[in-house]
């Protein structure tokens, strides 16, 4: 069965390696991109979007989202891992035939579930700001969408506790209160967060061998990831990059390929701990609990890496051949 996806995103590297691979996988149909700041301005990440439609002739339709998180500060583009526009030292020229959708993202979310109830997953690779202003505005959607699939967030599993504070995942830390209400909603969410995407590993043979078997999608791989693995080589001292994004499309392909842990998750807004998440999953009661009343949530606890990255290689290498 063909699963429809709408991919909300801010390209972004890596976020491009999902993209594609969205794009590629028979068992996809990616419905649309929804952009959102982060990685990049959400200028700079809907421009980044539309290239890629033109480049892939991508049937998606682009949406520009929310250019600032619910109520933090802006923290700002990623510029060190994502360079100045998004793509590294790669940037995309200006498309000029084609237009975003001139609804806002949220908009364009609540629209489309409404149209396909049962449908349609939302995959979001970055800040949740589209998706809380979808739910604040139409909070019937909780019934309508199919699935959520959250790549952020860490839960000290395998070791691994944040990546832009010591207890914070970048896409969390971006809009914390928006990810509180995400993942507090009565919809069914999956998080696939550092404690999973930090077990997978794309070393820089593995990207070279993308390069030469993939054809044109491998090699713009290759190129876009010189930035990024320099930056991964320059300041954690590894010679490749963790499978962030990718490995939320992979979870909505073959499932199979994570152990997942449930209960009720929520999000630190404030203080030194801003975009902590927990997970409740002792079961107990306590006098003082604000997990107790909300829906239990998965999260990937264990991936079958060596089986995520020949999935990814396959796709991308099929793509290429046609």
């Amino acid at each position: 069965m063909v699963q429809k996806i709408i991919l909300d995103t801010d390209p972004g590297i890596d976020d491009a390696m999902a993209i594609l691979f969205a794009e590629a996988h028979p068992g996809i149909s990616l419905e649309a991109i929804t952009c959102v700041y982060g990685n990049a301005t959400i200028d700079n990440a809907t421009a980044n979007a539309l290239f890629l439609k033109q480049k892939y002739a991508l049937k998606a339709d682009v949406v520009k989202g929310a250019d600032r998180p619910l109520v933090r500060p802006p923290v700002g583009p990623t510029t060190i891992v994502h360079g100045e526009t998004g793509f590294g030292d790669f940037h995309a020229p200006s498309v000029k035939d084609l237009q975003a959708d001139p609804r806002p993202a949220y908009q364009y979310i609540i629209d489309s579930v409404r149209a396909q109830p049962g449908e349609i997953t939302l995959v979001a690779v970055g800040p949740l700001t589209n998706l809380a202003l979808a739910l604040q505005a139409a909070p019937d959607i909780v019934d309508l969408v199919r699935e959520v699939v959250v790549m952020g967030g860490a839960f000290g599993v395998n070791g691994h506790r944040g990546n832009v504070t010591p207890y914070a995942e970048a896409n969390i830390h971006d809009d914390p209160h928006a990810a509180d209400l995400v993942f507090t909603a009565r919809w069914p969410v999956t998080i696939i967060g550092l404690d999973v995407t930090q077990q997978s590993f794309f070393t820089r043979e593995y990207l070279d061998e993308l390069r030469d078997a993939a054809g044109e999608p491998g090699e713009f791989i290759w190129t876009i990831s010189r930035f990024y693995l320099k930056f991964y080589s320059q300041k954690l001292g590894l010679e490749g990059c963790h499978v962030h994004d990718p490995s939320a499309i992979a979870y909505v392909i073959d499932k199979s390929l994570f152990t997942l842990r449930d209960g009720p998750v929520r999000v630190v807004t404030d203080g030194p701990a801003e975009g902590h998440t927990i997970q409740k999953f002792d079961g107990r009661q306590y006098p003082h609990d604000e997990w107790h009343d909300k829906p239990s949530q998965r999260i990937g606890v264990a991936v079958e890496d060596k089986r995520l990255l020949a999935l990814y290689r396959q796709t991308l290498v099929d793509y290429g051949k046609r």
